[in-house]
């Protein structure tokens, strides 16, 4: 006689909604961030909702798309990106459907391909001088050449040049009239004073090192930077403030 055996059928527990590390109550509290006029409340919304959530999606891209072998450091590279993701919060507009994790998603992830391609070219245009036999004779020269202290008379103009700036930027300072330009031309004074001490020094590092130690926006920044520019060109052309001789 056959036995039959019956097929007991598994039941799946429906569970509550899987907890994403970026998920709506993400999408709304950048919303929150952007309507936010209080510096102090957007900085608490982005520590609190946003920063662990652009974390945890950069930290994702960096590992499955291999983008840390290429780059070497993985804390200074995921750094990098989320202090990016964090200047293109203002970009994000809900109002096109959107949403947060699509767009922050593609916004990191083209980052970090451009960011590899520029680590990769540099990479080729720079060799090891630790073994100086696999160098070509034209560029042992050139290293040599470059190890060469610059000459006295040099760095005697450089540093008048430098006294000349610094004079010519306490001189700008005295024009200025509102709190704004007076606070991005502390910052400009700063950074000036501080500049070799900087590790990283781009444009878009100098904006972030003007925009955290003036306290001002974007749009703040950009227009104090216009009322500064215009005391400069007419001071440039001061013989007092020759800073090219």
């Amino acid at each position: 006689m056959a036995i039959v055996r019956k097929r007991t059928r598994r039941v799946r527990r429906k569970g509550g909604k899987k907890n994403l590390y970026f998920n709506a109550d993400t999408h709304a509290a950048i919303v929150r961030y952007q309507n936010e006029e209080s510096v102090d409340k957007k900085s608490e919304i982005y520590v609190a909702d946003i920063l662990p959530a652009f974390n945890k999606l950069v930290e994702n891209l960096i590992f499955i798309h291999g983008f840390a072998k290429i780059n070497g450091s993985y804390e200074d590279l995921r750094n990098d990106c989320v202090s990016f993701l964090y200047e293109t919060l203002h970009k994000f507009d809900p109002s096109r459907g959107t949403k947060a994790f699509s767009y922050f998603n593609v916004v990191a992830k083209n980052w970090l391909i451009i960011r590899s391609k520029q680590k990769m070219k540099s990479n080729r245009r720079h060799v090891c001088i630790d073994d100086l036999t696999c160098l070509s004779l034209a560029d042992q020269t050139k290293i040599e050449n470059h190890s060469v202290s610059p000459a006295q008379d040099y760095r005697i103009i450089i540093q008048e040049s430098k006294e000349n700036l610094s004079k010519m930027m306490v001189e700008i300072r005295k024009k200025l009239n509102s709190d704004n330009e007076i606070a991005c031309m502390d910052a400009i004074i700063t950074l000036f004073e501080k500049v070799d001490e900087l590790d990283l020094l781009n444009k878009r590092a100098v904006f972030v090192y003007m925009r955290d130690l003036s306290n001002l926006n974007p749009k703040q920044l950009s227009i104090a930077m216009s009322s500064i520019r215009k005391h400069y060109r007419i001071l440039a052309k001061n013989d007092d403030f020759d800073i090219f001789f």
